[in-house]
């Protein structure tokens, strides 16, 4: 039988690792793999984990980043990082894109500021001038909220990039308002400088934890696994359709978050 494992991937600090190892325990319990293993970098993927790269055993490993959305890193550097496995490597979509993360967005608002038709929920994302992915996970959860959450408003803004965190305010047209930061761990970010660019201390306006530990963020992992492992077994049957399955390299198949091999 082939041998399975779960990598979590994220950046930060030991805060970061506390959340990923939370995570990990909950899917060593539901899932049937080998090992799950958790990876946390501060600056370098490539240099900072290789050698826990190298480590990993099993022949089959499912590596999902645990950010909101692709970013330089996802796309290019962590990829790069992966080539270094011994087995076989199936990238997963980072855990943000999942439906599952819109429940936890609400459910972090709700727990602050109920919805309403007097009240409005604000979604934080980090944003970026040169890559899309960000704003795109932002609006698509912003656009379910809409349609699913009973808020009179839901709104989006940014770090780098328009519309900006610190003019949010001033767009909000109900009396009661949350803002939830779109990010999985807490970070100096989610600490400092999305509350300064609120300006939280004039009041109004109440501020949500991350995604953290949420058990919908489990599920979001789990489900992006699973999608994995059936991709894999229609690749297993395609290839036997059309003649012997080739040789597998010791390689891992990893991509650059749009489907393209490196």
């Amino acid at each position: 039988m082939t041998t399975e494992s779960i990598l979590l991937i994220g950046r930060g600090t030991e805060v970061t690792r506390a959340v990923l190892e939370t995570h990990a325990d909950r899917l060593a319990a539901r899932t049937r793999v080998d090992a799950v293993d958790v990876a946390v970098y501060e600056r370098e993927p490539r240099r900072e984990l290789r050698e826990t790269v190298e480590g990993l055993s099993a022949e089959t490993v499912y590596a999902v980043p645990m950010c909101a959305a692709h970013t330089y890193d996802t796309v290019d550097e962590i990829p790069a990082l992966l080539s270094h496995a011994s087995g076989t490597v199936r990238y997963c979509e980072p855990v943000g894109q999942s439906p599952a993360i819109t429940d936890a967005l609400a459910e972090r608002g709700a727990a602050l500021v109920s919805p309403g038709e007097d009240a409005s929920l604000v979604l934080v994302g980090f944003g970026s001038n040169s890559k899309p992915y960000n704003r795109q996970t932002v609006d698509y959860h912003a656009a379910r909220l809409r349609d699913q959450s009973a808020y009179g408003a839901v709104l989006t803004c940014y770090l780098l990039q328009n519309p900006a965190v610190e003019c949010v305010r001033y767009n909000l047209a109900t009396p009661r308002a949350v803002a939830v930061p779109a990010f999985v761990a807490p970070s100096e970010i989610t600490d400092d400088r999305i509350p300064a660019a609120l300006e939280l201390a004039r009041g109004g306006l109440e501020y949500a934890d991350p995604l953290g530990e949420h058990p919908r963020v489990t599920d979001a992992v789990h489900g992006e696994i699973e999608k994995q492992r059936a991709l894999a077994r229609d690749d297993s049957a395609s290839t036997a359709s059309v003649g012997a399955r080739p040789t597998r390299t010791p390689r891992p198949v990893s991509t650059d978050g749009e489907g393209l091999s490196e």
